[in-house]
């Protein structure tokens, strides 16, 4: 009797999470992962600093290679192999040796789709030049650090004030490149409420950022295959180097055109065990649809950490075992230099398109009691659901020491707690960490007087 076969797509955080699981498991259960760039298990998330010179080798970000899983784990994992095709029915991928130019059909028992998702990249005037970059793959930010290294750049344009726009413009601050940032809308981190992303812009301006807040990116200008310039909607400004923060979207072409059913975002449509409606077939992270614990309403997030839990999930359950991812409240967190931005839950308008009643209070503090060296500013925002008093979301800006403070706000959040028992939360207290009243308790404060 052969061996039952878990063919992964996709060879990074959920994928490999999955098949780490699935074979502590089941130690019997054969698998076969395909991941079409050079490397599996390594974190995307520390790109800016290795960019940025943070982080002093690329190998730093590599978790375990395809020889760890090999030998630590028994599991084969093909990397430049990509998944081409997907046959339900017959239980069939089709696969692309890219080296070697070949392609054949692999069969499975279970399939795990681990796709991730790809940089929104627009397709217009000059895209296709050299020296413009999305990032996804470690191997997109290693040809950033090369591009870097060999070209000498000086003059650098983010597009898009997102995470990775954020994150790449302090990558870039200090590698001493002049930075520029063009944002479309009228402020960067457009997943934070509009009063608390104007505190974002200012902090990017402080930082040295030149900002073009309301610009929409027309096209690129190139001499020979090196971009010169990105021309926006109201200007043409000079580039060495563009990198593309644009957002990313679901990488569920190859699911789609198999015809597996995709929900929120065009994500990959999955119950809580991660399974998508057709039999044999699952999806887990970046690619995979969930549940916003605050809307009840299906969600679509790219993070590491809820890729490797998703991955953790769908390994379980593959290998015999019985697990349910429940779902997130949409916290993240970044920074800019020593600027730090974090939130969590639902911002303004989501709960209108809600149609809930809300309050919100915003209130300014230190990160450390007054009198202490180093008490930085911080910002925090609470938002609450009128009436019932349940804790809708959260928002922070401040200095070294702010933006983990979410943390109280996501795990409140988990809780179902309204802002009135957030009040009453034992905190820890001593002047090098927080004011005798935490900053978070205090905007709770503020918001409660609202009922």
């Amino acid at each position: 009797m052969s061996k039952e076969r878990l063919v992964v797509i996709g060879g990074d955080a959920a994928g490999m999470s999955a098949a780490a699981k699935a074979k502590r498991d089941n130690p019997e259960l054969d698998i076969l992962v395909f991941e079409r760039s050079p490397h599996t298990s390594y974190s995307a998330c520390g790109m800016p600093y290795y960019i940025g010179g943070l982080v002093p080798e690329v190998e730093k970000l590599i978790a375990r290679t395809p020889d760890d899983f090999r030998q630590k784990y028994g599991i084969e994992a093909k990397v430049r192999h990509e998944v081409t095709e997907i046959d339900p029915k017959d239980r069939l991928v089709r696969v692309r040796d890219r080296d070697a130019r070949r392609e054949w059909q692999e069969p499975y028992d279970q399939l795990l789709i681990a796709t991730g998702a790809v940089p929104f990249c627009p397709r217009l005037p000059g895209s296709s030049t050299g020296g413009i970059f999305g990032l996804s793959t470690l191997q997109s930010g290693i040809r950033v650090q090369r591009y870097l290294e060999e070209r000498q750049p000086r003059k650098a344009i983010v597009v898009g004030g997102g995470y990775i726009g954020l994150e790449m413009a302090e990558a870039l601050l200090r590698r001493g490149l002049e930075v520029a940032l063009v944002q479309r809308s009228e402020q960067v981190m457009g997943t934070l409420d509009p009063d608390m992303g104007a505190l974002v812009s200012e902090a990017l301006r402080q930082t040295g950022v030149t900002l073009h807040l309301e610009e929409s990116l027309t096209a690129f200008e190139a001499s020979g295959d090196r971009v010169t310039a990105v021309v926006t909607d109201k200007q043409t400004l000079p580039a060495d180097i563009v990198i593309l923060g644009m957002g990313a979207r679901p990488n569920a072409e190859l699911a789609e055109r198999a015809g597996i059913p995709l929900g929120e975002r065009g994500s990959i449509r999955v119950n809580s065990r991660m399974q998508t409606p057709v039999d044999g077939v699952w999806a887990a992270g970046d690619c995979a649809e969930t549940i916003h614990l605050v809307s009840r309403k299906p969600f679509w997030v790219s993070l590491g950490t809820v890729a490797n839990k998703m991955g953790v999930v769908a390994g379980t359950n593959l290998g015999g075992g019985s697990a349910v991812f429940p779902g997130v409240v949409g916290t993240a967190v970044s920074k800019i230099c020593k600027y730090e931005v974090a939130r969590t839950g639902l911002q303004e308008e989501e709960i209108r398109r809600l149609g809930l009643e809300f309050a919100s209070a915003t209130i300014k503090s230190r990160t450390r009691a007054g009198y202490y060296p180093k008490a930085g500013r911080i910002t925090v925002k609470i938002l609450m659901e009128k009436g019932s008093g349940r804790l809708l979301g959260g928002q922070i800006v401040g200095i070294e020491g702010a933006a983990k403070r979410i943390d109280i706000l996501a795990t409140a959040l988990h809780a179902g707690m309204t802002a009135a028992q957030l009040i009453d939360l034992d905190l820890s207290y001593a002047p090098p960490y927080s004011p005798v009243w935490d900053p978070v308790q205090t905007a709770a404060r503020q918001v409660v007087k609202m009922i």
